[in-house]
């Protein structure tokens, strides 16, 4: 079962806005979410955002400029803020974590962009 739990995901307009959240689903959990993949309707799963070791944000082609990932350790959570969204951002979003070699992955939550 999932140790991972998504967030925030809804129904916009082109140009609109979305935070999404991951943050573990148990207290004390082993689980620091490192980013996000996600996967359109029929397209295998994507990287969209992870935070590099150093701290430093990496972002694929698609989305820089208009997305930001953050994290709070405090609460051992992952942010990731969508602008400017557009019709092919429409996908179910994951967020990961790599433990001892393992993926984990949370259930995902959806992001649907509407003309």
């Amino acid at each position: 079962q999932e140790e991972l739990v998504e967030s925030g995901g809804d129904t916009v307009q082109v140009g609109g806005s979305l935070r999404l959240s991951c943050a573990p689903s148990r207290s004390d959990s082993m689980f620091w979410p490192m980013g996000w993949y996600r996967q359109q309707p029929g397209k295998q799963r994507e990287l969209v955002a992870f935070i590099a070791n150093t701290g430093d944000p990496r972002y694929a082609d698609f989305v820089k400029g208009r997305f930001t990932i953050s994290r709070d350790d405090a609460k051992n959570t992952v942010y990731l803020q969508m602008n400017d969204l557009n019709l092919e951002d429409t996908a179910v979003y994951y967020c990961y974590d790599i433990l001892d070699g393992n993926w984990y992955w949370g259930q995902g939550t959806q992001v649907t962009v509407s003309s």
